[in-house]
């Protein structure tokens, strides 16, 4: 293990972790995770191109849609790299400048994520409950600027913390808890005071996570309000069955996230590998699972994935 104080002008290098204690089943394990990452690529990149392919699928919904499937791609890809090259090379040293990269993209990826799931309920609360206005609000300059908005948001709001980390010096053993690199993990490390980097973050996680699922939860609110008051029992079925994609997404991301914040807060008596793999399943289990979701509950998609084979197969 390595350490650095202040006189080290290299800075500090930081100690990746695999499994502790499954070190010996690092390459057995690496198979599930490459068939994770595999599966992310493959189904974000599908529903990118049929989307760009198909012109009927040119509309609103379907362009948050490609945002978020870019998003999946960003926050699976930042893990990637040091993920594989400790369960497959056991390489566990990365140098801070690396470390702090890898711990900005992951945590901007994570916000946008966040943020494209607000901008899509956005998008279902007006196609159910402004319908007749749904095209001249969601004009493909507004989806541009509500897209650039969450990308400068989330990279605004995590900027300032890698830049902070840089600050600070690490004096004790700089062994982290995971494959990868995250904010907390590197920040317990350090022997300088920390107080307003862990306070920074915790408004930042508040204001960003805890806001937007407030305000998804007050657009379904006010979608369910709407739809109720639809006289045909056929046509509130039609009506919440075009965010049922939607609402499993949110809660394939925001489920993990509440539960990697419950084991992290009560589950301090549990086993390392539990905190590794919620950490995983939180990074992981929304760029692959997505693009599955879209592909099976909407008939668009599914429909233009069948079409984009079969002229593959022709070829």
């Amino acid at each position: 293990m390595l350490s650095w104080n202040s006189s080290d002008v290299t800075g500090p290098i930081f100690i990746l972790k695999g499994f502790p204690g499954l070190e010996y089943v690092h390459t057995w394990l690496s198979v599930p995770f490459c068939l994770a990452y595999l599966v992310a690529f493959i189904g974000n990149v599908t529903i990118l191109s049929v989307i760009w392919i198909e012109s009927s699928l040119h509309q609103p919904m379907y362009y948050f849609l490609s945002i978020l499937a870019l998003t999946d791609l960003g926050m699976s890809m930042s893990t990637l790299p040091t993920m594989l090259t400790v369960l497959w090379l056991d390489i566990r040293e990365i140098q801070a400048s690396a470390c702090y990269a890898q711990l900005f993209f992951i945590h901007t990826f994570t916000f946008l994520e966040s943020s494209v799931l607000l901008a899509m309920a956005f998008d279902r609360f007006i196609a159910i409950c402004r319908p007749l206005h749904y095209s001249t609000i969601l004009t493909n300059s507004v989806i541009g600027k509500i897209g650039m908005a969450c990308l400068l948001r989330s990279m605004g709001v995590v900027l300032p913390t890698p830049l902070l980390l840089r600050q600070y010096h690490y004096c004790h053993i700089n062994a982290l808890s995971h494959a990868f690199c995250l904010h907390q993990d590197v920040l317990r490390l350090s022997c300088s005071d920390a107080r307003i980097n862990s306070v920074y973050g915790l408004c930042v996680v508040i204001a960003t996570l805890g806001v937007d699922s407030v305000f998804i939860l007050i657009s379904y609110v006010l979608i369910l309000n709407a739809v109720l008051s639809i006289a045909s029992r056929e046509e509130r079925l039609k009506a919440l069955n075009t965010c049922v994609s939607h609402v499993c997404v949110v809660l394939i991301f925001f489920v993990p996230v509440i539960g990697v914040s419950m084991v992290h807060r009560f589950g301090k008596h549990l086993s390392p590998i539990v905190h590794i793999l919620m950490a995983d399943i939180y990074l992981l289990l929304p760029p692959v699972l997505n693009p599955v979701v879209y592909s099976v509950r909407t008939k668009q998609i599914r429909l233009g994935i069948l079409r984009k084979f079969r002229l593959s197969r022709r070829f």
